[in-house]
C-alpha cells in the first residue's frame, strides 16, 4: 500500500463526521439526510455487536432523532424519551460520537438518557411510561417561569399500555398546555391507515396559512352573523373532525383526551417528518403526533425478530456487524431438561423458573402465569404456548399485573407474575393492599434480582428484600441455584398466603449448593459448613461466593461457617442466634441494599435476642448508593460480593 493511501481513503461517515452538535444538522440538506441514517445506523449497529445494548428499537428511530433536532432549538428545547433505551441514535447526534464506543461499560456512557452525561439529556429514563408525565411538568415550569421553548416526549406504543402514561394524557388535555407527545407505533398496529390523503390532512391543519384561514372564517362568522355564525363554525368543526376521524381512526380516542392528533406518518421518512414536526411544535395547545415505525430498521435480522434483537448481550472483540447467529440476545434460550442431578449445562434463572413452572402447571391446573412484557426475558414463553389459555401478558403495567394476580387467587387459581424486581418497585402499593391485607396466595417470580451489569442504576434489584419483608403474611425466599428455586416453587404452592421468589439475572451454579434432599421448609435455614471463628450468613445467589470464600479462609486456618438461610421472611432467628452465641462473629451477604434486607434483620435479631451480649456484626451489600454500569462481576468485586471481598470482610471482621 502507497504510504499515503491511508491518508486518502475516504470516510465511510462523512456525514456524521462533520455533526459535532446537533446544529450542525441544519446545514445539511434534506435529500442527505437518509444517508446520514444509514450512517447512524452503520455506527449503532457496529458498537452494540461489540458492546451489547438495546439494537432494536434504536434502529427504528434513527429518522425520528434526526428530524427531532433538525426542527427543535436542542438544548433550549426539550426532548423526553421514554424508557430510554431507543436514544442511542440522540447520543450520537449530541456530542457523544466519540464516546459512543463506550457504550454500557464501565466508566462510559449509559444506556439511557442521563442528565449527569450530558445537557442534551432532559430526563433520566429507564422505567418505561414516565415521558408524557415529565415532559407535562417540564412545560407547566416553562409557562409558569414565562419561557417559550418546546417540549417534546417520545412514547413507545408498548410504553402506552402502562397506566401512568394515560393518566398523565387525560391530565395534560384537561390543563390544555402547548406540549409534543410523538407516539412511536412499532408494534402494536394501533392503525393501518397510513397513506398519502391522511399525511397530507395532517400536514394541512398545522400549516399558517389553513390555521389563519380557520381564524378569519371565525371571527368572520361571528362578527356579521353574531346569531347563527357559532352554530355554522361548530358544524365545519364537526365537518373536519367526522372527515378526520374516517382516515385516521385513532384520532377519535387521542382528541377525546383533549390532544390535537396528526398523522399517522412514515416514520422513516426523515424530509416528511421535518416537515410534520415544524407544523406541529407551533400548535398551542397539547399534539399527538402519531409516526408508524420498523423496530430494527435497517438489520434484516433485527427486523425479522425484533424481540429477540431488542436487547443483545456483549461479544468482543467486533469490529463489524454480527451475523444473526452470532448476535446473541436476551430472548432465553431454550431450556435443558431439568432434574434433580447436576446440570451439565448451567441454565439461566430465567430459563429453570420457566421449565419448573410449565412442568409443574402439566399436573396442577391452578397454575397461572402473568407477565407485563416480560414472558420471554422472564423465562415464561414456553409456559405461554403451553398453556395459552392460562397464560396472561398485561402488558407494561405492573400494578395491574399484582391486583389481576389477587382476582385469579380470589377465584381459585394460584397466578405466579413474573416480573423484573426493578419493576415490581412500581406496585408496592397493590402487593400491600390488594395482596398482602386478604392474604391471598399469589406467587411473586422476581426476575433481575440484585445486580444487573451493563444497565445499570435503572434496573439493578436491590430493594425487593427489603420492602417485601415489610408486608404482612409474605414469605419471601431466594434459590441459590436451580434445584432449591424448583423446591420453593413447589413450597409456594402449598402456602395459603401471599410469597416471592427472588433470584438474580445470570446462569444457575452446575450443581446444587445445599443438598437436594434437605427442601426447604418456610422460615428455616441450613447451615452447610460448621464453623468457630466466625459466620457467614447468606441466602440466595451470593452462597456460591460465600462457600467459596469459606475455603479461601480455611486455607487461611480460619474456621467458617456457612448458613444458608434461605428466607428472609419468616425468619430464622432461632438459628441466628445459636451462630452468634458459638463464634460471636456475624458476617452477613447480600445482592440486596445493606438497608434493611438481610443485615438489617440480623440487627434487629441480635439486638432483640441477645441482649447486653458480646459480639461483632459486618455487612456486605449494595449500599446506600447507586451502583454504576458495569459487568455483573467487575461490579461485584468492586463491592466486596465476590470471594476475594467476602475473604477480606471476614477475615477484617476478625483482626
Amino acid at each position: 500500500m502507497p504510504q499515503n493511501e491511508d491518508s486518502q481513503m475516504k470516510s465511510v461517515t462523512p456525514l456524521l463526521d462533520g455533526l459535532a452538535e446537533p446544529c450542525a444538522l441544519k446545514s445539511l440538506r434534506r435529500e442527505d439526510l437518509p444517508l446520514l441514517a444509514e450512517e447512524i445506523r452503520g455506527e449503532i449497529i457496529r458498537v452494540v455487536s461489540r458492546n451489547g445494548g438495546h439494537l432494536a428499537s434504536s434502529l427504528g428511530t434513527v429518522e425520528l432523532i434526526i428530524a427531532l433536532h433538525y426542527v427543535l432549538d436542542t438544548p433550549r428545547d426539550k426532548i423526553i424519551f421514554d424508557v430510554g433505551h431507543q436514544s442511542y441514535a440522540h447520543k450520537i447526534l449530541t456530542g457523544r460520537r466519540a464516546e459512543f464506543e463506550t457504550l454500557r461499560q464501565e466508566g462510559g456512557l449509559s444506556g439511557f438518557p442521563k442528565r449527569a452525561e450530558s445537557f442534551y439529556d432532559d430526563f433520566d429514563t429507564g422505567h418505561s411510561s414516565t415521558s408524557v408525565s415529565a415532559a407535562l411538568g417540564l412545560a407547566c415550569a416553562r409557562d409558569l417561569a414565562g419561557d417559550d421553548h418546546v417540549v417534546a416526549a417520545v412514547l413507545g406504543d408498548g410504553a402506552l399500555t402502562g397506566g401512568m402514561a394515560l393518566e398523565a394524557m387525560n391530565h395534560a388535555g384537561a390543563l390544555k398546555k402547548k406540549f409534543l407527545v410523538i407516539l412511536n407505533d412499532n408494534n402494536m398496529s394501533i392503525s393501518p391507515n397510513v397513506g398519502g390523503l391522511s399525511e397530507y390532512l395532517s400536514l394541512l391543519v398545522t400549516r399558517p396559512a389553513y390555521v389563519n384561514f380557520r381564524k378569519k372564517i371565525k371571527g368572520g362568522l361571528n362578527q356579521y352573523l353574531p346569531s347563527s355564525g357559532q352554530g355554522i363554525v361548530d358544524g365545519l368543526k364537526r365537518i373536519e373532525d367526522a372527515v378526520k376521524s374516517i382516515l385516521t381512526e385513532p384520532s377519535t380516542m387521542f382528541e377525546t383526551l383533549g390532544f390535537k392528533y396528526l398523522g399517522p406518518f412514515d416514520g422513516h421518512d426523515v424530509s416528511l417528518l421535518i416537515e410534520a414536526l415544524d407544523g406541529a411544535q407551533k400548535l398551542e395547545r397539547p399534539v399527538l403526533m402519531h409516526i408508524m415505525t420498523k423496530k430494527g430498521k435497517g438489520y434484516a435480522p433485527a427486523e425479522n425478530d425484533p424481540l429477540t434483537f431488542h436487547g443483545v448481550g456483549a461479544k468482543s472483540p467486533a469490529q463489524t456487524p454480527l451475523t444473526p447467529d452470532e448476535l446473541p440476545g436476551e430472548k432465553s434460550e431454550p431450556p435443558a431438561e431439568f432434574s434433580s442431578a447436576p446440570t451439565k449445562k448451567a441454565l439461566s434463572f430465567s430459563d429453570a423458573f420457566g421449565q419448573s413452572l410449565t412442568q409443574k402447571a402439566e399436573k396442577d391446573k391452578r397454575i397461572t402465569a402473568i407477565s407485563a412484557a416480560m414472558s420471554q426475558g422472564t423465562g415464561l414463553a414456553g409456559f405461554f404456548e403451553k398453556f395459552p389459555e392460562r397464560s396472561f401478558d398485561v402488558g407494561i403495567a405492573e400494578q395491574h399485573a399484582v391486583t389481576m394476580a389477587a382476582g385469579l387467587a380470589l377465584g381459585g387459581f394460584r397466578p405466579v407474575a413474573a416480573i423484573y424486581s426493578s419493576f415490581l418497585q412500581r406496585a408496592f402499593d397493590q402487593l400491600h393492599h390488594d395482596v398482602a391485607l386478604q392474604n391471598l396466595p399469589v406467587i411473586l417470580a422476581v426476575d433481575r434480582a440484585g445486580l444487573v451489569g451493563e444497565d445499570g442504576p435503572t434496573h439493578h434489584g436491590g430493594l425487593d428484600l427489603s420492602f417485601l419483608r415489610l408486608l404482612p403474611g409474605f414469605t419471601v425466599m431466594a434459590p441459590a441455584d436451580a434445584e432449591e428455586l424448583d423446591s420453593m416453587l413447589d413450597l409456594a404452592l402449598t402456602l395459603d398466603g401471599p410469597s416471592a421468589i427472588r433470584y438474580p439475572r445470570g446462569s444457575t451454579p452446575l450443581r446444587p449448593l445445599t443438598p437436594p434432599e434437605l427442601k426447604p421448609v418456610a422460615g428455616r435455614g441450613v447451615r452447610l459448613r460448621e464453623g468457630s471463628d466466625l459466620s457467614i450468613l447468606t441466602l440466595g445467589s451470593p452462597l456460591e461466593a460465600v462457600l467459596e470464600a469459606a475455603g479461601l479462609l480455611a486455607a487461611d486456618g480460619i474456621s467458617a461457617s456457612v448458613v444458608n438461610l434461605r428466607f428472609i421472611k419468616p425468619f430464622d432467628q432461632e438459628l441466628v442466634l445459636n451462630e452468634a452465641a458459638g463464634t460471636s462473629h456475624i458476617l452477613t451477604v447480600e445482592e440486596n441494599s445493606i438497608l434493611g434486607g438481610l443485615y438489617g434483620t440480623v440487627s434487629e435479631t441480635l439486638a432483640a435476642g441477645l441482649p447486653g451480649k458480646s459480639y461483632r456484626l459486618r455487612g456486605i451489600g449494595m449500599p446506600d448508593a447507586q451502583v454504576a454500569q458495569a459487568t455483573q462481576a467487575s461490579q461485584r468485586a468492586s463491592l466486596g460480593l465476590d470471594a476475594q471481598g467476602i475473604f477480606k470482610a471476614a477475615k477484617d471482621l476478625l483482626a
